[in-house]
This record gives structure tokens, sequence and C-alpha cells, in this order.
């Protein structure tokens, strides 16, 4: 039978805090380098957040926080019934769902097939090869894409002419820009977010697989009876974080890519803040988007961690 707190003897509680106040002492050092992360924290996580109230207000910049007049929900009001808005919420969804539909698989896959690789260096080689984009920024790999889709002079539209066809706008057609969304974000990521795969299944016990072995599985066996087994909770750790994310379509990436003529197809929360927050001045209304991205964003989680520990008996946290 455990004690409650006030039943303790306060001998008993002196005695663990000491001990408590000693292991501190001890660990100074260790403690020290909680420093630059805490602070890190505090200035850019935690500080900014008394920003939010603007959502609330008819915020004027001139006025300032705290003499800028109180609107309660309005700004909140505004944002669902705007029509425009609507539009760019749908265009996250699908933008994102594509993204994990689409993207999240491949790591998985290429993660399994690396490992089946025996050769160190042609593994290494390949590894190294489809890590290198992710070290790119977006605005040199909008670049590239930009030229290398360019209807004049771009690779893949000089095959086109050279096939007989005729060359096409991508980066201003509506019905393709999404696509080039997926495809440029595949090629950025994939490589780099197998990283996470290959550890979890380098964590796997070998004595598995010898066993498996003497037992007579093959290697497509082991994949299905082991690999995937073994690193499932790493799996779906990261398609809970994926979830939460759900609203966060790539706003770097369509920020460097898009422009006035894909807008119906291509704005996103985060670039339709920047617009309105930015190019419009409309910061009470901006903010009110971007916190009902980060409240979503937060339930998403919540359900994904849910859903985990309920159907597979596993939680983040």
């Amino acid at each position: 039978m455990t004690l409650s707190k006030a039943a303790t003897p306060p001998a008993a509680r002196i005695g663990a805090g000491s001990r408590r106040w000693k292991l501190i002492r001890g660990n100074l050092g260790l403690y020290a380098l909680l420093v630059p992360g805490l602070l890190f924290l505090l200035l850019f996580k935690y500080a900014p957040m008394y920003g939010i109230i603007i959502a609330f207000q008819d915020f004027n910049i001139f006025a300032g926080v705290a003499a800028s007049d109180w609107v309660g929900l309005a700004q909140f009001e505004k944002l669902i019934h705007s029509d425009e808005f609507l539009q760019v919420l749908a265009n996250t969804l699908l933008i994102s769902l594509y993204k994990i539909v689409i993207l999240f698989p491949i790591p998985i896959v290429l993660a399994l097939l690396l490992n089946e690789v025996r050769k160190m260096l042609f593994k290494r080689t390949i590894q190294t090869i489809i890590y290198l984009p992710h070290f790119l920024s977006w605005v040199i790999i909008s670049g590239l894409f930009l030229n290398i889709l360019s209807p004049s002079g771009g690779i893949v539209n000089e095959v086109i002419r050279s096939l007989g066809g005729q060359p096409i706008s991508f980066m201003t057609d509506n019905d393709l820009f999404r696509s080039i969304v997926v495809f440029t974000a595949g090629w950025k990521e994939i490589g780099w977010n197998a990283i996470v795969f290959i550890a979890a299944i380098a964590g796997i016990e070998q004595e598995q697989y010898e066993a498996a072995s003497i037992d007579g599985a093959g290697r497509i066996k082991q994949m299905i009876s082991i690999t995937l087994p073994g690193i499932l909770p790493i799996i779906m750790l990261m398609l809970i974080l994926r979830i939460g994310s759900l609203l966060d379509a790539g706003t770097e990436q369509i920020l460097t890519m898009y422009n006035p003529l894909v807008y119906e197809n291509g704005d996103v929360i985060g670039t339709y803040v920047y617009r309105m927050g930015l190019g419009q001045q409309d910061y009470s209304f901006s903010t009110a988007v971007g916190l009902f991205n980060s409240a979503v964003g937060f339930l998403l989680i919540v359900i994904g961690n849910s859903l985990s520990r309920k159907f597979l008996q596993r939680s983040i946290w």
C-alpha cells in the first residue's frame, strides 16, 4: 500500500528532498548543458506565443498590442466564412494527403531494400546519392526545376518538342502544380526520411534473422516477419507526427515555386498567412489563420496517438 504525500512522514520527505538536491549538485555540468536548449525554447517558442492575442484584436501596428481594439472571435468568424480560405484549406489538405499517401511509404520500402544490399560500398554510395538533395535549400531546388521545366529551353520541353509535341508551361498550369509539388518534395526528402527507418532496422537483433534462416525462411519472409514488425513502432511514430502536420503542406517549398497563376490549386495555409500578413498587412486575420492551423495540428496528433494506443497498443507519450 502506497502512502499519499500528506501521509508521508516529514523526515522521509526531507530525506527525499536532500537526496534530490544532492543529485542535482553532483550533476551540475549536465544540467548546465540544458540551459542553451531551454533558452532557445523560451525565446523562440514560448515568448512569441504572446503575439497570439492579436488574433482576438483589430490589430493596429502603430497602436501596438496594448492599444489595439479587442474584437473577440470576429477574425475566426471571418475565417470560417471566407471562400478564399476554404479553397486554401482544401488545397492544403489535398497536397498533404498526396504527400502522405504517395511519399510516406517510399522511404520505408527504400530502407527495406537497402537493408538487403550486402555490398557495403554499393550500399553507402546509393545512400549518399539519395541523401544529398536534402541539403539543398528550396530556393536552389525551385530554381533547378524552373529551368528543367521551362517552356523555353527546359530539358523536359525539349524532349517533348523532339517527340513532336507542344511545350507545356508546367509551373503555371493549375492542374499540374500539385503534382510538381509532390514530386519535388519526394525528390528532396525521400532519401533523408529513409535514415530513420534504416536506423530502426539496424536496432533489430540479428539473432532473429539467424533463427529464421535456420528455420528455412527466405529474405522476403524475413523482411515481412521480422523487419517490418521490428520497425512498426517507428513507422507509427512517424505517421502520427506526419498526420499532426497535415495542415503544413510545405510552405517554404510552395512559396519559392508558385505564382499568382496557380493560387487556385497551389495556395496553402502557410503561404496564405504570408500573403495576408506581410502582403496585405492584415496581421490579426493571418494570426487567426495560423492559430487555427496550430490548434488543428495539435488535435490531429492527439487523435492519431489515441488511435495508435487503441489499435496497436502503442503510444508516442
